[in-house]
């Protein structure tokens, strides 16, 4: 009788887990952990936002204009109703400029120590910020730093080109192109 209580307790346990999972919303994509403070991803949906506290994050950084198609309306509603700090710095995808690093910079240098969450649309603008922003800021290893952006995605273009000039005129010669 005790062993078929055991076995009951156990699968019980086990139908909860499942039923929990199942229930959890899905990630977003391209979601890259960086470290255990700072984490980089593409759109995350309405539900997934409503569990960051309960993920640990207490900042989002969001890098795309609040009028592209896929944005989250509500983000900053649901991301203040958590008690995090939410930030908007709209990036044109087509047109990043060195003062966009630099705000990014400054935003994430005043979030330092806290569980951050930057996110765009796809993590590209997100991947290659947090790239420089390492490197530049944090003097990490580029080819390190580079690994986790060549996990989303190649910069090229207009994002290319800030790259490699703002590594060019902070003296480190890293072209991973």
């Amino acid at each position: 009788m005790h062993r078929s209580l055991s076995v009951l307790l156990a699968l019980l346990c086990c139908l909860v887990r499942q039923a929990a999972q199942a229930q959890a919303p899905k990630p977003p994509p391209n979601l890259i952990a960086i470290d255990a403070k700072l984490v980089t991803a593409g759109q995350p949906s309405a539900e997934w936002l409503a569990t960051l506290a309960e993920q640990g994050f207490e900042a989002v950084i969001y890098l795309a204009p609040p009028t592209v198609g896929d944005a989250v309306r509500e983000e900053p509603l649901i991301v203040g109703r958590q008690g995090l700090i939410w930030a908007n710095l709209p990036i044109r995808f087509d047109r990043p400029a060195d003062a966009d690093y630099e705000a990014f910079a400054a935003l994430l240098s005043s979030l330092r120590g806290r569980k951050v969450l930057v996110h765009c649309q796809v993590n590209m603008r997100a991947s290659t910020l947090t790239f420089l922003y390492r490197v530049l800021a944090e003097q990490a290893d580029p080819q390190k730093a580079w690994d986790k952006v060549a996990g989303v995605w190649t910069p090229q273009g207009p994002w290319k080109a800030l790259m490699l000039e703002r590594l060019r005129r902070n003296g480190i010669a890293f072209d991973p192109f």
